[in-house]
């Protein structure tokens, strides 16, 4: 009998517990225009405990005790909540409405730069694709010594090697020419003409805060050479609070890497320092006797000053240099010397020493002034048996622009300056290729917000370029919300780009027997582009699984394109072919989210030809069909573990025939502590290289002729180090 009153008792204390959970309903609303917020998540303190508000900001926590208790409300760009409620509820049923408030510390990070407004990336029509701190960490583990994997692995972007040996590379955005892309740094160009080809192996990516994507025409605001669109680095500024990290990196392809960042405000100055030691001895994986990579030493030092004088004034001055001696070629050229067997080989050295000045003055709370001056020497020198290519290129950059911000509407003005002076220590008896060229611009911009729905973005340019002319470049985009989860954008523009003799076909040929640009013969390569993507933000499964979407379609028509022809005597000279190229597809990127887990994918399609003479044929090395995607599992601070797959389709090669298509996959996985990191990549191992399939020469070792390379030649690579974090 005991031990029934026993079993009774058990039992009721467990139904009373049955009977004491409860349930816990919110809508989470925008506290300023009440729009419902999807994603937004609850979380009681001190337990795993919480759920996720759908479409309509609703969401649902159940089996709550009875008793006190906080639940903490937060979404991204909103400042989090904490509110304390006593369990069970007076009104058990009713819906609490929270109302967050927009974080104005976290809406600063993600202001674009390169649209040169205060607007946050939600409000800009015009499109832009944002990598922000986080993902710019994970891409610095698989590759610290550059950005072309930054920048390859996402959509509608690719990658074009230009030598095989020494892996000099440019990209192509939506299937154009790496010469019609500008890659600007803090808004500086100074990866332009001979520096293009350099310029992705040449930038580690640990200083940067930020990239910036646009894709199409944004010849409005920065002149000729965005005709593809352009890409902006953003470099880390200095905060209150001490950042030094030190990053020790090795690979399996002999390649070692020592990265260091130092940035702090003190007051009214600040700085921050960056620099990097960059070494790969020469590695030749499939044994084919040239290098996959080659052998290079390269040494950058970015020291940056920044000074606050008043609250309307800001100011900063840096300094960038890189020195780096690349050789590839014959792997036992290079580890044992030249023979007779053993003697083809390609150097580049090259220098960058570049000045950045940067000042802004609040004329008050709704107008500014800035002022931007760059100068830039970039100094390179290519060697092959028999050949070399020697020379000099000075760029400056002055700009002195206008910004009105005022409620709901926001002008932009300014005028600049952009030369850019070549000159070649000539060793052969070909014609000089030394050049000067002036360009003086000037452009307005207003973006309103005409509706709660409708914002418009209308911009002119006009450009004076010494011997070609003067260039008008209109361009007009909108953006429409419908509502708080789908939205779209839709514009368009003009743009130029002057002849130059730094081109992808140039670089694959080292400039050798390549005649100079005619300026009574060759003319401005114009463009016009459009695109309209379409976005849409969802929470499904009761709120747990979050999902944005994204499809972009893009046009871009290239009048008389500038093209490289072989002469009857065997010289190469550039023509504007009597025709055309277009580029017209789609790109569609999805993201899942759930719980710690992320998942990331994209498809590039891309439909490119060149028309000339009546005559239509599909472009050169871009493939129709691109997949990208990466599956992620994050605890924040604490690990990070990341699985990659992508697929490249098959592509018309120069030589006339088809390249084969390829998957290559990746594998990382990071732990983090409070004051250090480590971590290791697997890329690409399942090791696709082009050797496995394909040839990269026709001849022989010591007379090649290459050809185009489409896929990797290193194969798989892993890497791993240590972040430390003082």
């Amino acid at each position: 009998m005991k031990k029934l009153h026993i079993f009774l008792a058990i039992l009721i204390c467990s139904l009373q517990t049955i009977c004491a959970q409860n349930t816990f309903k919110a809508k989470l609303i925008d506290g300023d225009c009440g729009e419902s917020l999807t994603g937004a998540t609850a979380l009681i303190q001190g337990t795993d405990k919480g759920a996720i508000a759908d479409a309509e900001g609703m969401l649902i926590i159940n089996d709550i005790p009875d008793g006190p208790c906080t639940i903490i409300f937060s979404c991204i760009g909103y400042e989090t909540e904490r509110k304390s409620y006593n369990f069970p509820l007076s009104k058990p049923d009713e819906i609490i409405v929270i109302s967050l408030e927009e974080d104005e510390n976290e809406l600063e990070e993600v202001v674009v730069t390169a649209t040169r407004g205060t607007r946050t990336i939600n409000d800009i029509p015009t499109r832009v694709e944002f990598i922000g701190s986080e993902e710019l960490e994970e891409k610095n583990l698989m590759k610290p010594g550059d950005i072309r994997m930054l920048l390859s692995e996402s959509t509608g972007i690719q990658t074009q090697q230009t030598s095989p040996i020494s892996g000099n590379s440019l990209i192509k955005i939506q299937g154009l020419d790496g010469r019609y892309t500008q890659i600007l740094k803090d808004g500086f160009p100074v990866f332009s003409g001979a520096a293009a080809g350099l310029g992705l192996l040449q930038t580690p990516p640990l200083d940067l805060r930020q990239v910036e994507i646009i894709k199409g025409s944004a010849s409005t605001l920065y002149g000729g050479g965005a005709i593809a669109g352009l890409v902006n680095l953003v470099s880390k500024t200095p905060g209150e609070k001490r950042d030094l990290q030190l990053q020790l990196n090795g690979t399996s392809a002999k390649g070692l890497d020592v990265n260091a960042f130092y940035g702090q405000r003190f007051n009214k100055i600040g700085t921050t320092i960056f620099t990097s030691y960059n070494r790969n001895w020469a590695y030749d994986p499939s044994d084919i006797g040239f290098t996959a990579i080659p052998e290079f030493n390269r040494f950058t030092f970015n020291p940056t000053i920044f000074i606050y004088p008043t609250d309307k004034t800001t100011g900063s001055f840096g300094v960038e240099t890189m020195i780096e001696d690349r050789l590839g070629g014959d792997i036992n050229y290079i580890k044992h010397g030249a023979s007779e067997h053993h003697s083809y080989f390609e150097r580049n050295k090259s220098q960058r020493y570049s000045s950045r000045l940067a000042l802004n003055h609040r004329l008050n709370d709704k107008s500014s002034i800035n002022v931007k001056n760059s100068v830039t020497l970039f100094r390179r020198k290519i060697s092959i048996p028999d050949y070399c290519f020697d020379g000099d290129q000075w760029t400056s950059f002055s700009e002195v622009s206008y910004l009105h911000s005022a409620e709901g509407s926001e002008w932009i003005g300014g005028l600049n300056v952009w030369t850019e002076h070549f000159d070649e220590r000539r060793v052969t008896t070909l014609s000089e290729r030394d050049y000067s060229l002036n360009t003086f611009g000037a452009f307005i911009q207003n973006t309103t917000t005409l509706t709660d729905h409708f914002i418009l973005e209308t911009g002119l340019r006009g450009d004076y370029v010494h011997d070609y002319g003067f260039v008008v470049l209109p361009r007009i985009s909108g953006l429409i919300k419908f509502n708080n989860k789908f939205s779209t954008r839709i514009g368009g523009g003009f743009g130029y780009k002057p002849p130059s003799i730094f081109t992808e076909e140039s670089e694959r040929l080292q400039y050798e027997n390549i005649l100079p640009i005619d300026k009574k013969f060759n003319k401005l390569e114009r463009s016009y582009g459009t695109n309209i993507d379409f976005n849409y933000r969802t929470a499904i499964a009761d709120g747990r699984l979050l999902m944005t979407f994204n499809q972009l379609f893009f046009y871009t028509y290239l009048r008389h394109p500038l093209e490289l022809k072989r002469e009857d005597n065997g010289l190469y000279r550039f023509y504007n072919i009597a025709g055309n190229m277009n580029s017209k597809g789609a790109e569609t990127n999805v993201k899942l989210m759930y719980a710690d887990f992320s998942l990331f994918l994209g498809y590039t399609y891309t439909d490119a030809r060149v028309k000339e003479n009546g005559l239509s044929h599909t472009k050169t090395l871009v493939p129709k069909h691109r997949l990208n995607s990466m599956l992620m599992y994050e605890i924040e601070d604490s690990w990070r573990i990341g699985y990659e797959l992508y697929y490249v389709g098959r592509q018309h090669l120069t030589d006339g025939l088809i390249a084969k298509d390829y998957v290559t996959m990746g594998f990382m996985i990071q732990k983090i502590w409070d004051k250090i990191s480590i971590y290791a990549n697997f890329e690409n191992f399942t090791d696709r290289r082009q050797t496995r399939f394909d040839t990269i020469y026709t001849g022989t070792l010591t007379n090649p002729e290459f050809r185009d390379i489409y896929a990797p030649l290193d194969g798989f690579v892993a890497n791993a180090g240590i972040i430390l974090k003082f």
